[in-house]
């Protein structure tokens, strides 16, 4: 690793799954409605070329784009019983290599009725490799079902 130490805001990610389990430690950053997914990037992130793999890249900014609109629909008062993903779509742009600093950041959020949309941009250490869009149904309390 370049340098080991977190950029301004991010602690250890507060979700925790057993399918983003093996990229551990991940680590994330909440501000105005945006979380924000970030990790050092190892040998269970890239392919055998040293470099990030794709599906690391679409499924960690699908889960920060998630997150996002869970954290804007709740700032907004609204309450929810989860977001499910109805369409995704990453543009790679460039690439990440072993060691370095990964990042998402959510900057586009509009909650609907049912559905949210978000965009997010990837960068690894600050440069652009990819950006991703995308579109979630909004799960309801039973309650409100």
């Amino acid at each position: 690793m370049k340098d080991n130490r977190l950029p301004k805001g991010f602690a250890p990610h507060f979700r925790k799954s057993t399918f983003t389990d093996p990229w551990e430690p991940l680590f994330s950053r909440t501000d105005h409605g945006q979380v924000g997914i970030g990790v050092w990037l190892c040998d269970a992130h890239c392919n055998s070329r040293g470099l990030v793999h794709g599906g690391l890249i679409a499924s960690l900014a699908d889960n920060a784009m998630g997150l996002s609109c869970a954290q804007q629909l709740r700032e907004e008062g609204r309450e929810i019983s989860g977001l499910v993903t109805v369409n995704l779509t990453t543009d790679y742009v460039g690439s990440g290599r072993l060691g370095t600093w990964l990042e998402t950041d959510t900057n586009f959020i509009k909650t609907g009725g049912s559905i949210c949309f978000a965009a997010c941009l990837v960068t690894a250490d600050g440069e652009p490799i990819a950006r991703a869009s995308a579109s979630f149904k909004i799960i309801k309390p039973k309650s409100e079902t």
